[in-house]
């Protein structure tokens, strides 16, 4: 029987991750996975659906090549089966990708699911069916989430799709139904609209994107609709029929809305069953793994990360759970910050955000400057016919610190980083506005809404 200093559960974004950073502080690591290398973010969230975003872009700029005098012969027709093989590709290079770090960092890797019989002991049941005993002195528990499965949807992922069932189409839907307007359903908005489907979102709240700041949410709303994206709010579907070829979304208005097929995006529940943890007893709140800082359950020595355990569903949230779980295995002691935490939404145009939102800074007591500077005033924007958006900074009327950043526009998910290091640094709006930007980027607009925080901005009529 093999002994470790760090157990790991989960392969994903934060058991990986965890795993590489133990072994690099000199710990011996075992790292168990039931399924792919990089768990849902590489196989069945972000990195495919950031490849599909990437076509669909594309597939959006050639239509509009016109408009830069590039003509291009010839009718313009998505192979999707040809995109479902790139997407491929990009997932087992990826796969294949973490692989290789792994044994270059010498984690013994197993595939199987990993079982808790008690605070230093993991099971691996393998697919063959034998199993085996793994002793560790200390474990990192991060088995992520999967798709929220409400029986009201009879979901079969041929009509009726989860998150994980779309992103396994290999024919393009005419059209496409989508219940929930948050970050994943806006996302495949974007992308199938640009793709050539109708498509119709139905949210339940008042509003999509509700985490969002109020007027990027009615930016990225209007440009949706102009985009010729349907979308019902406060909309509460009772059931739903399907036939042969068609699904059909019963409404508590008595409205019936039809598509091809159906994406419900509604949530995520928390892989937290069948992993042993009553037997060791550590303790769950509202279905998620309870962690101190340190990331730590209330049994000492096991730990959680990602999904199951944080308050943050992002990929990147889990790696950096996952390294402060490692260190902190290894004696040392560390603790996770979520005070500036970037938040990106593949949209078209994208959306970026750090820190607060106005709303959130002036309901924490905070009198606030708000500068914003239009994509429409910058030369680079112009020049990319990428017009469409705006940088919103909030900042601190008595001290001048930048309490959030919102972008939304073309690669608002990069510019975003130099918001969140200006954040996490403390500085202020003047910082940014006296740091010399390239000309002509991007990146001017993050500098002119700082400008325009304290009424300097050059190029914006104040």
């Amino acid at each position: 029987m093999s002994t470790y200093d760090v157990g790991i559960i989960g392969g994903g974004p934060g058991g990986y991750v965890a795993a590489i950073k133990a072994a690099q502080l000199g710990g011996s690591v075992c790292l168990i996975e039931k399924g792919e290398w990089g768990g849902t973010c590489l196989n069945r969230g972000c990195i495919p659906t950031k490849t599909l975003y990437a076509v669909a872009n594309l597939a959006t700029q050639v239509q509009e090549a016109p408009e830069f005098g590039v003509h291009i012969g010839g009718e313009t027709t998505i192979d999707y089966p040809q995109v479902s093989a790139h997407k491929n590709s990009v997932i087992q290079q990826l796969t294949g990708g973490i692989a290789q770090l792994l044994k270059a960092n010498k984690v013994d890797s197993f595939n199987g699911t990993g079982t808790l019989t008690d605070k230093n002991t993991i099971i691996v049941r393998k697919p063959d069916g034998t199993t085996e005993q793994l002793q560790a002195k200390n474990i990192i528990i991060a088995t992520g989430s999967e798709p929220a499965d409400p029986s009201v949807f009879e979901i079969d992922e041929e009509q009726v799709l989860t998150t994980t069932g779309i992103l396994n189409l290999t024919e393009l839907p005419e059209s496409l139904l989508i219940v929930g307007g948050g970050v994943s359903g806006c996302e495949f908005a974007s992308i199938f609209n640009a793709l050539g489907c109708k498509v119709t979102v139905l949210e339940l709240l008042p509003t999509i994107l509700a985490t969002e700041d109020v007027q990027v949410i009615r930016h990225i709303q209007l440009f949706m609709k102009r985009k010729g994206i349907a979308i019902h709010t406060g909309a509460k579907l009772t059931h739903v029929k399907k036939s042969d070829a068609s699904v059909t979304a019963v409404l508590e208005s008595g409205e019936e809305i039809t598509a091809e097929k159906m994406l419900v995006s509604i949530g995520r529940r928390y892989n937290t069953e069948g992993i042993g943890l009553e037997k060791v007893g550590v303790r769950t709140e509202g279905g998620k793994i309870a962690v101190d800082a340190r990331m730590q359950t209330n049994v000492p020595g096991i730990y959680a990360v990602g999904d199951v355990a944080s308050r943050y569903l992002l990929a990147h949230v889990a790696s950096a759970e996952g390294k402060i779980a490692a260190q902190n295995c290894l004696g040392n002691n560390v603790e996770m910050d979520y005070q500036v935490i970037p938040w990106c939404v593949f949209t078209l145009p994208e959306i970026g955000h750090v820190g607060m939102t106005e709303k959130e800074a002036t309901d924490e007591g905070y009198e606030v400057k708000i500068g914003r500077f239009p994509y429409a005033a910058n030369g680079k924007a112009l020049g990319l016919r990428e017009t469409d958006g705006f940088v919103k900074t909030v900042s601190d009327v008595d001290s001048g610190d930048i309490l959030g950043v919102h972008i939304v526009g073309a690669q608002a998910s990069t510019l975003i980083h130099e918001a969140a290091v200006a954040v996490r640094l403390g500085a202020s709006a003047e910082d940014i506005a006296h740091t010399v930007h390239a000309h002509p980027t991007l990146s001017e607009i993050v500098m002119e809404s700082a400008e325009a925080a304290y009424d300097r901005a050059i190029h914006s009529l104040r």
